[in-house]
């Protein structure tokens, strides 16, 4: 995220284990959250499907609509143009999780609470304001 919104994730820790194996269809991240810690800003994505699955810890999930408390063993899978979503990390202890998502190219990332709004360009992820100016 561009600033100011990188340090809203600070405690966040990705481990991009899809492209250690060269995967371009998907991708698969191990994510460490430490307490207090968010997984991203609330967002949802135009085009790509994500799935999450909890390995160790109690976050709550939180979307348009509530929060959910989850465990370890629990999963949630989120359409394109569905709900937004993040992951909060509420308890003092670390929560684990895998998230998978496909590589759409044509994917973009909107986020309801605050200016931003992500896509992709041949390089990666660019960020803008809501009006469309860059950060």
């Amino acid at each position: 995220y561009p600033a100011p919104f990188a340090d809203m994730v600070a405690g966040r820790e990705k481990r991009a284990l899809g492209d250690v194996f060269g995967l371009t269809k998907f991708g698969v991240n191990l994510t460490i959250l430490s307490p207090g810690a968010r997984s991203a800003l609330l967002h949802r994505h135009s085009h790509q499907q994500e799935f999450i699955y909890i390995l160790s810890g109690t976050p709550t999930l939180r979307t348009d609509a509530e929060d959910y408390a989850m465990q370890p063993g629990m999963c949630v899978g989120f359409m394109p143009g569905g709900d937004a979503h993040q992951l909060v990390n509420r308890s003092d202890a670390e929560v684990v999780y895998l998230e998978i998502g496909d590589r759409d190219p044509d994917d973009s990332g909107f986020y309801p609470e605050d200016d931003l709004r992500a896509e992709r360009d041949g390089e990666g992820w660019r960020f803008l304001h809501k009006d469309g100016r860059a950060y």
